[in-house]
């Protein structure tokens, strides 16, 4: 292979890490699948049984925001302790998907617990 094949191939690569993946919208396939009499798999349009990614589970996390200290600064902390955040009060927080950013959100108070709208 080329070096210049060896850089284009990288292309896609870089571009998909920067701006995100650009995945196909599942709810539509997974709706034509359901919808659909025939389950042929053309190039043209592909079907994919989605069932059993529907019920995969994932790890979804809301984060304020983080703060850095030395080692000496958070053994120092105990109850009572406020540890600045690097966020404003009132600035979106954000919502990974396995540890990955997918939104951003505000925080809302459902009854005795905690929540996020996202934004």
């Amino acid at each position: 292979m080329s070096d210049n094949e060896k850089e284009q191939e990288k292309k896609p690569k870089e571009k998909d890490a920067k701006e995100g993946l650009s995945l196909p919208d599942l709810d539509q396939q997974h709706n034509a699948a359901k919808d659909s009499e025939h389950h042929e798999i053309s190039a043209d349009h592909p079907l994919y049984d989605l069932n059993a990614v529907y019920d995969v589970p994932v790890q979804v996390s809301a984060v304020l925001g983080t703060a850095k200290m030395k080692v000496d600064q958070l053994l120092k902390l105990g109850r009572g302790a406020v540890i600045e955040l690097d966020r404003k009060a009132g600035e979106p927080i954000d919502i990974f998907v396995n540890d990955r950013l997918v939104a951003r959100g505000e925080i809302v108070i459902l009854e005795d617990s905690l929540g996020v709208t996202m934004t």
